[in-house]
Formats: C-alpha cells, sequence, structure tokens
C-alpha cells in the first residue's frame, strides 16, 4: 500500500485506537463463506485439533488481553495507570496457558496478557479482568504484587512474578525445571505434582542475552547427559525488540538445530493453525521430560510500550502490514466463519469485554494505594528474629549426627579447637544431617571438595544427590539456586570466588532478592549463598581471587551479608542464615576470608590462638551481634570486619605497648545490614574511634560505618579510617601497598592519639 492510499484517519490516531478500529472494520466488513456450526467438542476449523468449544475460550482470553492493552494506554494518559507494555500481537501464547497446567510454574514474559487470562479459568471463582485492573493501578489490593509493581503473578495458579524480564527469568526457570526431578530423587515432596513442567516465555530478541544463552547452555548440557529437565522454552516471536528488527528466519536457524533442544514451530497469529503443535510440544515435555524449545510465531501491533510512538521511526507502510496480521483479525474469522457468531453477537461480546475491563479500571483507580514507606518495603525483609533462633537451636538429629561423624568422640564439639576452613565443613555436615532438603553445588565442590576442600567429604557423606558439581557458570548456578528454592528445597550454592559474582550479580539483584517484594512475600526462594573471597591470599592471588570489593552486595535491598573471621563463628552464624532461609525465607550471602580458612595463629608462629572449639548444635548468633574483643576498654575503639579482626587485634597489642591506651574491638560480623545501634552504643564508650575496612576507599564498608557513627552522634570524637585504595589488587607482594595493614593500623591510631 502506499502512502497515498492510506487513509488520513490512520495519520490521526494514536496505536491503540487504530487497532480498535480495524477490528470494529474488519468484523463489519466481514463478508466470507460460512460453515456450518460445529458441535462443541468438534474442530473448530476443519483438520485442526482445537474444538469449537476450546477455541470461544481461548478468543475470550485473547480479547480480555486486548481491551485490557487498550484501556491502559488510554487511561495512561489520565494517570490512573501505570503500565503500558502491552500484549497486543501475543495473544496466540493463550494456547500455551491452555494447553499446559496451572500447576506447571511458569516465568513469563511481560506480554502475558492473552495466557494469564487463560489460565485464570483453570481454577473456579478468579476474575482476570479485576485483577490485572488492579496492577494496572498499583492498587495494595493487587493479588500479585500488592501495588508494588504490574506484573504477570498468582499464587494459587503458580505464575512467579516477574518485573522487566530481558532473559533473567530463564536461569531459575531452567533451575526449576531440574528441581522437579531432583526433588523426587532425594525423596522430598514437591509443592506441585511430579510430571509438572517449568514454563518460561521471552520475547525473540531476549533469546539473544547472554543470560538466556546461559539457561539453554545448560539445557543442552543436561540433555546431553540424559538428565531430566522439562523446561518449555516459549520463544514468542514478534521480529523485533523495541526498534531492532530481528533477522528474518534467525530464531528458526539458531535453535531448529541445536542439539539438546527439541524444537516445535506453531503459528500464534491463528488459533486453529497452531494449537496441534503447542499441544505436541507441551506432551512432548512433560512425556519426555526433555528440554524443548516451542517457537511461537506472533506480531507487535502497537509501540513497544505507550511512549513508544512507531510512526516517528517505522514507515506507515510497514506498520499497515504489521496491522493486517493481528491475531485477533484470525479468531474473528474463524468465529464467523464457522458459525460460532455472527457479526452482531461477535460486536457485543467485543464491545461487553471493553467495559468490564474500564469499570474494573476504574473501581480499583478507587481501591487503596501504598500509602507509607513502612506498607511498601513490608514484604522485602520478613523479620522474625525468635523463631529464626528458636530454629538456629533446635537440635533434634542427634541421631544423624552420630551416623555421619561416627561416634560421641568424634563428633565436632568434642575435638580440638580447629581453624576456620575445617568449622565451616563441620557446620555444612552439621547443617546437613538437620535438613534432608539442603542442596549444595557449585565448581569443584564434590569429589574435590572445594579449591580449598572447604567441602571436602560432604559428598561422600550426602552423596551425589545433594553434592554436586555444576557447569562452570555462576549464573546458572544461582539460576538453579532459585529453581530449587522455588520447589521447597534448601540450596546452600557455592561461587568459588567473590570476582566471579561480578558475573551473575543480576541473578541475586534482579531476580532472587527481589521475589518477595515483587510478590507481596507470596513467593520466596531461600538460600544461603557461600562465596569465598576478599584478600591478603599468599602465593596465589592478583585480582580475581583477591576481591576485596563488596559494593556489589551492599546495596541490594533485603540481602543479608554475613563475614566471618574465625571457625565457631562461622558455623554459628551459618546456623542463623540457614534458619533465617527457611524460616523468613531470605536471601543470604555469606562470605568467607579466603585467607583466614587454614589460619590457626594470632601472635606468634605456634600459638594457635586462631583455633576455637566447635559450638555445639545448640549455640547460633542473632543477625546483626557484633562479637567484641576487650569490651571494657575505652580509649580506642577499632570497627573491622574479616581479616581486619585479627590484624586489629595484632595492631591493638602493639598500640597499648607504645600508648598505655586500651583497645576495643569490635568485629562487626555482619556487614548488610550494618548495626548501626551496636557501632552507636560501642563508639559512644570510647573516646576515639578507627575504622578498618579491607575494601576500597570508595563505596566499602568503612563508609557505612562512618554515616552510622555521624548519624549516630558520635561524630564529634576523632575518627579515622584505615583502608583499602581504589585500584585493582596486584600480584604477590605488591597487593599489600594497596590493602590497609597492621603498620597502618598502629600508624591511624598514633594519630589521633
Amino acid at each position: 500500500m502506499t502512502t497515498a492510499r492510506i487513509p488520513t484517519w490512520r495519520r490521526s490516531l494514536n496505536r491503540a485506537e487504530i487497532c480498535d478500529r480495524n477490528f470494529r472494520e474488519h468484523v463489519e466488513a466481514w463478508d466470507g463463506p460460512g460453515f456450518p456450526t460445529p458441535e462443541d467438542d468438534s474442530p473448530v476449523m476443519a483438520g485442526s485439533t482445537l474444538t469449537a468449544a476450546a477455541f470461544l475460550e481461548l478468543f475470550e482470553s485473547q480479547l480480555i488481553s486486548r481491551h485490557l492493552d487498550l484501556m491502559a494506554r488510554v487511561l495512561r494518559l489520565q494517570n490512573k495507570v501505570f503500565y503500558t507494555i502491552g500484549s497486543s500481537g501475543h495473544e496466540g501464547n493463550a494456547l500455551v496457558a491452555r494447553l499446559t497446567r496451572h500447576t506447571d510454574p511458569a516465568f513469563l514474559h511481560y506480554r502475558s496478557g492473552a495466557f494469564m487470562a487463560e489460565r485464570f479459568r483453570k481454577l473456579p471463582g478468579m476474575d482476570p479482568i479485576m485483577d490485572s485492573a488492579l496492577s494496572f493501578a498499583a492498587s495494595k489490593d493487587d493479588p500479585a504484587s500488592g501495588g508494588r509493581h504490574k506484573v504477570w503473578g498468582s499464587k494459587p495458579l503458580w505464575v512467579l512474578p516477574q518485573t522487566s524480564t530481558i532473559a533473567s527469568h530463564l536461569p531459575k526457570a531452567m533451575g526449576t525445571a531440574l528441581a522437579i526431578e531432583q526433588a523426587r530423587r532425594i525423596g522430598h515432596g514437591l509443592p506441585v505434582p511430579e510430571d509438572s513442567i517449568a514454563v518460561c516465555s521471552f520475547g525473540d530478541a531476549s533469546a539473544n542475552h547472554a543470560t538466556a544463552q546461559t539457561a539453554f547452555n545448560a539445557a543442552a548440557w543436561t540433555a546431553y547427559q540424559k538428565l531430566p529437565a522439562p523446561v518449555l522454552f516459549v520463544c514468542e516471536d514478534n521480529g523485533i525488540g523495541i526498534s531492532v528488527k530481528t533477522p528474518r528466519g534467525w530464531i528458526a536457524e539458531r535453535f531448529s538445530s541445536m542439539p539438546g533442544l527439541d524444537y516445535f514451530h506453531a503459528d500464534g497469529l491463528d488459533l486453529a493453525a497452531g494449537h496441534d503443535n503447542v499441544r505436541a510440544a507441551v506432551e512432548h515435555c512433560r512425556r519426555t521430560r526433555r528440554p524443548t524449545f516451542l517457537h511461537l510465531r506472533t506480531t507487535r501491533i502497537m509501540g513497544h510500550a505507550g511512549t513508544d510512538f512507531e510512526i516517528e521511526w517505522r514507515p506507515i507502510e510497514e506498520l499497515v502490514t504489521v496491522e493486517s496480521t493481528d491475531p485477533l483479525l484470525r479468531s474473528a474469522e474463524i468465529a464467523l466463519s464457522s458459525g460460532l457468531m455472527d457479526k452482531a453477537e461477535l460486536l457485543e461480546r467485543y464491545e461487553t469485554i471493553r467495559k468490564r475491563c474500564f469499570e474494573a479500571a476504574e473501581e480499583a483507580y478507587n481501591r487503596p494505594k501504598l500509602m507509607t514507606l513502612e506498607a511498601v518495603v513490608a514484604p522485602l525483609a520478613p523479620d522474625t528474629p525468635d523463631e529464626v533462633h528458636a530454629e538456629a537451636t533446635r537440635a533434634d538429629y542427634a541421631a544423624k549426627r552420630l551416623a555421619v561423624f561416627g561416634s560421641e568422640e568424634k563428633l565436632p564439639e568434642n575435638l580440638p579447637p580447629r581453624h576456620l576452613a575445617i568449622q565451616i565443613n563441620q557446620a555444612l555436615h552439621d547443617l546437613f544431617c538437620k535438613y534432608p532438603e539442603a542442596l549444595l553445588f557449585g565448581e569443584d565442590v564434590a569429589q574435590k571438595g572445594g579449591v580449598y576442600t572447604v567441602t571436602k567429604n560432604l559428598h561422600k557423606a550426602f552423596k551425589g544427590h545433594r553434592v554436586f558439581n555444576t557447569l562452570l557458570d555462576e549464573t546458572m548456578v544461582l539460576g538453579l539456586a532459585q529453581g530449587y528454592a522455588n520447589m521447597g528445597l534448601l540450596p546452600l550454592p557455592e561461587i568459588q570466588y567473590l570476582a566471579y559474582f561480578h558475573n551473575a550479580c543480576d541473578q541475586i539483584r534482579g531476580e532472587a532478592a527481589s521475589l518477595q517484594f515483587f510478590s507481596n512475600d507470596q513467593y520466596r526462594n531461600p538460600m544461603v549463598v557461600r562465596i569465598a573471597g576478599l584478600g591478603y591470599q599468599k602465593g596465589f592471588g592478583g585480582h580475581f581471587h583477591n576481591d576485596n570489593s563488596i559494593t556489589a552486595l551492599r546495596d541490594i535491598p533485603g540481602l543479608i551479608v554475613g563475614c566471618a573471621s574465625r571457625g565457631d563463628d562461622a558455623a554459628m552464624m551459618l546456623r542463623t542464615l540457614t534458619a533465617k532461609a527457611k524460616v523468613d525465607g531470605r536471601v543470604s550471602i555469606f562470605l568467607e576470608p579466603i585467607a583466614l580458612y587454614m589460619t590457626k595463629d594470632l601472635h606468634e608462629p605456634g600459638d594457635g590462638q586462631w583455633q576455637f572449639a566447635y559450638p555445639a548444635p545448640d549455640q547460633a548468633l542473632v543477625v546483626g551481634e557484633p562479637r567484641v574483643y576487650a569490651e571494657d576498654a575505652d580509649d580506642l575503639l577499632v570497627i573491622t570486619y574479616g581479616n581486619g579482626v585479627p590484624m586489629s587485634l595484632r595492631a591493638a597489642r602493639r598500640i597499648e605497648a607504645e600508648t598505655g591506651h586500651k583497645v576495643r574491638v569490635l568485629d562487626l560480623r555482619w556487614l548488610v545490614p550494618l548495626s548501626a545501634a551496636a557501632i552507636v552504643a560501642h563508639a559512644s564508650g570510647c573516646a576515639r574511634v578507627l575504622v578498618v575496612d579491607e575494601g576500597r576507599h570508595s563505596a566499602g564498608i568503612g563508609e557505612g560505618v562512618l554515616a552510622a557513627l555521624l548519624e549516630g552522634g558520635q561524630g564529634g570524637k576523632p575518627v579515622r579510617r584505615v583502608v583499602g585504595a581504589d585500584t585493582f589488587t596486584p600480584l604477590a607482594d605488591a597487593a599489600l601497598l594497596v590493602l590497609p595493614g597492621e603498620d597502618d593500623i598502629v600508624a591511624a591510631a598514633l594519630e589521633i592519639a
């Protein structure tokens, strides 16, 4: 069609109005051949496996999705709706909802309105229009997120809320599929049927994202080893990502011959034509338990979002061509040609659903909103310290401990004091005795026992279904953790080095730590992530093995970060963090200082003063509770953590010898959230304060400590900071030039004396 032949009204109306007008005009102009009206259980069209009754319900789901989109575009201009990334053109995904179960965990692309409308049919008494309207309006009555974001989600329908997912949900969908199978192998009861599959939808542009490629590779790797992984990847291919077009045929070329992914193609623009292949893909995934890739043809008949004015960057002739592929036009043709509806009935249905959507939107707009900060953050970080402490100190697994450790004499609390690595290992053995649903996994953690042998013998004691190696892929390690947590397991993943965590940070920042917040605490993915890190490692160093940057952990809302400097603390902190996961559903990082793993001495070689007795299983710590050395000292307070603790204790002895000043050392132990109350309380009892932070000068823990001191009224006394330089850590002894040392602590103390 040339520009001259395009009606003027197409240029003067917005895209939503054009799509709306196109549909009504298409129906009114219909003059095609008719066929005898099929029975409810007969094919809606000759050669189709879709019945007439099923078609009518699917068509209604499509219409609901479309009118939610149109309503959002209109009411956004009135500031009554706050989200306009629509599903128009993707309504064929209702087929996927129809042919899967409501107990198949679903991780959805944001263009999933029709999927949700159709899945709502699976349970009686649910209203997809009202629930969606509440979400669009950011009402606190929104059953998905409590008004925190427009998300597709539902607890009873097993749709785990996503925010603006650009492939970041694929690893946890893959992890959920593996967890469905893993739970059965370890005898753990699932919250869904054993033959469930994980459903994961995304766009053709997102398929190119590194995080998506991680999930596809893990799926293929799993299939290559003949391990069950029932994940249905649904690529909704509309040929464009915002404004960047996907090369024609790219998705089929890339995935149709990918080993380990079983490829199916279906036409999502035609319910009658697409039904059989969608059904085949779902049945194949459920029967074979293999990763399955469903390439679903879709289109995008409005801009990426309400602020995307396509007419400014896309030729109008192209837009008209796209409009002609609107799947609702084809569904209308099927309804009319089959005799299931006449034109009047169809338009009445169309307008009735429009009216329902606008009425629901108006009601939702008038429903309560989140009005206080307390209400906003309520589900972010559930905190029940009494219940957590009771769980952490629960020690009703004595018989299992005896079986694992061998005898009463070999129980760790009956052995001589040991160093950090040994006591972390003993604590992990204890946790695996206590929690049969616990899993430990990562790179080299099984037979080898980890790079530093911290997980030694766990594989032997608890076998490969509970302790196992993964791909060399931190993103997938954390994706697995989320999947296992979704299925009620207790994941304890290991990230080999802190520097490697940065490769996969978004799996914690954007996914794991945000789920409770965006689901209004309806979904939780509890886990304790162990990470070896920090500096001062001798003989094997450089930036990637002496990473002292914990900034990426500090600003993740809801995350807990603990860092033990000694073995007994490590054991008690691990118990607390694991209980925190079990009781409050929290995501935690346990940071293990590599340089202290094997440290046995404090002041002199052979003094053994950095080895400690193993705490009995009924001992644990409270999150935020520091350890204090020389609590009665009041001349100087040294606030530190990790490697800084033994270093500060050695410096304290020198300071006292040189100045006579008594030094109190505060080991924070908990880095996120910082216990401002403890920091201020101890600082108020001392004349001077020295903050020893082995992290970097900018954005390190020390900045948070200084802020707590200032805000707590302690800024009037001498305060100094000893901190690392803003640089990457070099190799060998040059590392000591950029990290704070004992001499630096003594010098700073003398300066403020």
